[in-house]
């Protein structure tokens, strides 16, 4: 397993608060991690810091072979294309059907032949469930389906890892147990997952590792 992220006597701030402090870890591929912790613990704070959103305020962190304490501005997209992001809240393009949602990302990320892009696109979303769907618009989808359209673009430029904020908080407890299971699958197939969650269900039922969040420090959980 290669190992993705390093973090040795970090220290992030917001604010000019510190919120976290003294975070010593690593993190391979194919990890499934959890963070846990109540609201305003850090764990927002914690995968911001991945990629590059929240400047590092001490320490040293390697991310993807990108040294987060000296990186670029202009280095971060080439960061963050390896980076997928599931957010509970979806952020898809509303004006637009599943399908061109998916394909505005491919040209912001410098795809161009059209065949190509549709393709793929299609393959990624026969991937989550969602190719019979893919001339649907957002506001015709279920919120589980919105989700799997956000998986969907997350694993678009095929990342290394994969960063799911609270990804089942909107969802009912079977839909929410769908897009778990969905997630695992791909952590299984070699991708690093790590998922922030205040259900304390899942970790039982899809078994991983526990990153606990408290009083400004990242311990390691059972």
């Amino acid at each position: 397993m290669a190992e993705l992220i390093q973090y040795q006597a970090v220290e992030l701030c917001q604010a000019e608060q510190i919120v976290l402090h003294d975070i010593n870890l690593s993190v391979n591929s194919g990890e499934f991690v959890y963070l846990l912790g109540k609201v305003g613990s850090g764990k927002s704070t914690f995968m911001k810091s991945l990629y590059g959103e929240i400047p590092i305020a001490a320490g040293q962190a390697q991310v993807l072979d990108y040294d987060m304490t000296k990186i670029r501005r202009r280095k971060l997209p080439y960061l963050r294309r390896r980076i997928g992001i599931v957010f509970q809240d979806y952020q898809l393009l509303t004006d637009r059907s599943v399908e061109d949602n998916l394909l505005f990302v491919l040209k912001a990320t410098g795809w161009k032949n059209k065949r190509i892009m549709k393709d793929h696109v299609l393959e990624i979303l026969q991937q989550v469930g969602m190719d019979k769907k893919a001339y649907k618009m957002p506001y015709q989808l279920s919120g589980g389906e919105q989700q799997r359209v956000v998986i969907a673009r997350a694993l678009l430029n095929s990342p290394e890892i994969i960063l799911a904020d609270e990804p089942t908080g909107n969802l009912d407890p079977e839909t929410g147990a769908e897009i778990m299971e969905l997630l695992y699958s791909i952590s299984k197939a070699g991708m690093c997952v790590i998922l922030s969650t205040h259900n304390i269900h899942w970790p039982e039922r899809f078994p991983g590792r526990n990153l606990l969040f408290d009083n400004g420090l990242i311990s390691e959980g059972k």
